[in-house]
């Protein structure tokens, strides 16, 4: 029995009783009629097959693992799972009325990205998952991965599955919260070790400022009023400055949410610089810092890159005073750069696109000569709780990679060419700033 040249089975017959009962006509009936069953037997094994796709499908659907609905070109949900109506706070009765849209669910927003999403859908047949939200019907928004397609060759009907990502944004949200609470906590630490430190910067200033306005008194009794307000201008400058420093610290020290600004990372690495300063000397530790004049603005957080840097400069400050048979020297420096080293090359590819000037990341390196890193601990540096140190918390460089991460960067390390450790992290430059 063959159908369409496939071998379905085969019909075999014997008689024993009569001599010549298979003559050639009826053996033309046979024929005809093994054809006919091998067309029936493929066509039940094929119903039987449809049947139990449909079996499975209708499985998937009832389990409630993911939402499903079947929509029309014209935006209309024509059937959907109870894990989808659900999910937006809707009822059967709701689907049935014809009321339900996914352009109507689709807040104005995410618009141009559904147009986006089915001209793929009618190009491709289907569309990669992808976020976005969805309106519920109390008019509160759901956070959804969706994807799906067109059904069958149909380009009038499709099929979308849609995962409710609520759990994991709180989840997502929770533990950026924690990261920010440890955060805080580090920085905190860090400050409390920069105290003499931060207490001779703000001294520099207000001793200045004292021996300025003994000698503006000194000017006004001779009445010389010229010098006396120069004397006067320069107690107001090095106020102004001691509440610059004031207000740097008490930046860092707070609380703060992220808050990206364009910024000038030269500046910012010499504001960290002047609170280790005394560090530095009291470590007998010879601090050196190469910022070209021409590096681009960058898009961070100030607060944030201030306690990244002041990560690296603690932790190779404390690595050096450990040294006493050689020169303790650190350097931390900047540049720009069209490839980051050990980059892919998507990323790299990705990143040259971005930049038509072909820079495309500010790149900063804290360089010592210190006793150096054990090879052997290099990929686990940065992992939480891990420390080299004996009173170590082991977090100061897993939060550092996470802030440098969060902005699209990179922070790793290696040995130094002669002796000691390179850490070094760097951040894209936006298309506003490559054009500089």
């Amino acid at each position: 029995m063959i159908n369409q040249s496939k071998f379905i089975g085969v019909l075999y017959l014997e008689n024993n009783l009569t001599s010549r009962a298979f003559t050639p006509k009826r053996i033309a009936v046979l024929k005809l009629l093994a054809s006919q069953a091998a067309i029936s037997l493929e066509n039940t094994r094929l119903y039987r097959d449809l049947e139990q796709r449909e079996a499975k499908i209708r499985r998937l659907v009832d389990t409630d693992i993911v939402g499903i609905f079947i929509w029309n070109i014209e935006g209309e949900i024509t059937e959907a799972n109870d894990a989808f109506l659900h999910m937006l706070g809707y009822c059967r009765e709701d689907l049935i009325s014809g009321r339900m849209s996914w352009k109507d669910l689709t807040p104005p927003e995410w618009l141009d990205h559904a147009k986006r999403t089915m001209a793929e859908k009618k190009a491709k047949g289907t569309v990669q998952a992808a976020e976005k939200e969805y309106f519920r019907k109390d008019g509160s928004r759901v956070p959804v991965m969706h994807g799906g397609g067109f059904i069958g060759g149909s380009r009038c009907e499709g099929v979308t599955f849609v995962l409710d990502l609520t759990e994991q944004k709180r989840a997502e949200e929770a533990l950026q919260k924690a990261q920010a609470e440890l955060a805080h906590v580090t920085r905190v630490t860090t400050l409390g070790e920069l105290t003499t430190s931060i207490a001779h910067e703000i001294n520099q200033p207000l001793a200045a400022a004292g021996s300025n306005a003994s000698a503006c008194l000194r000017w006004l009794a001779a009445q010389n009023l010229e010098e006396a307000q120069d004397s006067a201008a320069l107690v107001i400058a090095d106020v102004e400055r001691a509440g610059q420093i004031i207000g740097r610290i008490r930046a860092l020290a707070k609380k703060v949410p992220p808050q990206k600004d364009w910024l000038d990372l030269n500046e910012t690495i010499r504001d960290v610089v002047a609170m280790v300063r005394n560090t530095v000397q009291r470590n007998q530790v010879l601090l050196q810092t190469r910022l070209p004049t021409d590096l681009p603005m960058i898009l961070a957080d100030r607060v944030q890159l201030q306690q990244v840097i002041l990560n690296l400069l603690i932790n190779a400050i404390e690595a050096l005073s450990g040294v006493v048979d050689g020169p303790r020297e650190l350097r931390i420096s900047s540049q720009r750069v069209c490839e980051i080293p050990n980059q892919s090359e998507k990323d790299r590819f990705e990143d040259r696109a971005a930049a038509q000037s072909g820079w495309t990341h500010v790149l900063v390196a804290v360089e010592d000569s210190g006793p150096g890193l054990d090879p052997r601990s290099l990929d686990r540096l940065f992992d939480a709780f891990y420390t080299t140190k004996p009173q170590g918390l082991g977090m100061g460089l897993a939060i550092s990679r996470s802030i440098i991460e969060a902005h699209g960067g990179r922070l790793w390390a290696t040995a130094n060419a002669c002796r000691g450790a390179v850490f070094q992290f760097a951040l894209p430059i936006g298309a506003e700033a490559s054009e500089q």
